[in-house]
């Protein structure tokens, strides 16, 4: 199920940018291009509120690495003229302990698959030779697989999942500024879901730093959030720390 809903989701995304894409080439011929590899090494926590109390597994950013069974971060980005096309992908596998939420169990173990895919198709609305503001709009795809194992204390063990994916709009901004020839950096932040059951929202701030015309090197900040119902419970993750990331302009 979780497999179908990401094909139809990347078949949605690349057909709304195809079209945008060809538009916009019909205006201005020439695109250039900015493929990113990243790191992001965040604070970690999830929620989930089920009839018999809350589940929280926090994972610190000190522990993150040693934590991590896999991890896949990827970001492109397209401009023509004043059109831009952004996307950013995120593949976090990750498993750790905690204390038990008070006397009815020795521990809690935490697990997860997340995934989360955001595009986005924006119009540059503010130029000037050291500074740029884009705004965008899109939709954010976010995909879980969520394992909350209580361990056996005053009261027996269990294990409680969240497993669901789900698409929200996503209206967002960006800004860029230029420090120097070398130097710059860069702010965007965005906010989607619109309705009660459904709500995420991030902010990314950035310093870059170019070694040529073609490569740079990217370290900043992020914070990511998602709050969603899952089978009538309360679902939230939350994610924020550093962010390292290589940059190639073609």
């Amino acid at each position: 199920m979780t497999s179908s809903i990401w094909v139809k989701s990347c078949a949605c995304g690349v057909a709304f940018f195809a079209s945008v894409a060809t538009v916009a080439s019909a205006q201005q011929s020439d695109w250039s291009y900015e493929a990113t590899i990243y790191l992001f090494m965040p604070e970690t926590e999830t929620t989930l509120d089920t009839p018999l109390g809350t589940l929280d597994g926090t994972l610190s950013f000190s522990d993150a690495l040693e934590n991590l069974d896999f991890a896949f971060m990827s970001a492109f980005s397209a401009t023509n003229g004043r059109w831009l096309i952004l996307a950013d992908y995120n593949y976090t596998d990750l498993s750790f302990s905690n204390s038990a939420p008070g006397p009815v169990g020795s521990g809690l173990e935490t697990s997860f698959t997340t995934q989360y895919l955001s595009g986005y198709v924006g119009y540059r609305v503010y130029e000037a030779p050291t500074i740029t503001v884009d705004v965008a709009g899109g939709f954010r795809w976010f995909s879980t697989e969520t394992e909350f194992t209580l361990l056996p204390g005053a009261a027996p063990g269990r294990t409680t999942t969240a497993d669901d994916s789900w698409t929200d709009p996503v209206i967002g901004a960006r800004a860029r500024v230029q420090f120097s020839d070398k130097w710059s950096g860069s702010g965007f932040v965005d906010y989607g879901g619109f309705r009660s059951d459904s709500e995420t929202w991030q902010i990314l701030l950035t310093a870059d730093y170019a070694i040529n015309d073609r490569w740079l090197i990217r370290g900043g900040y992020r914070y990511i959030s998602f709050d969603h119902e899952i089978n009538g419970n309360d679902f939230t993750f939350d994610q924020s720390g550093p962010v390292l990331g290589a940059t190639y302009r073609f």
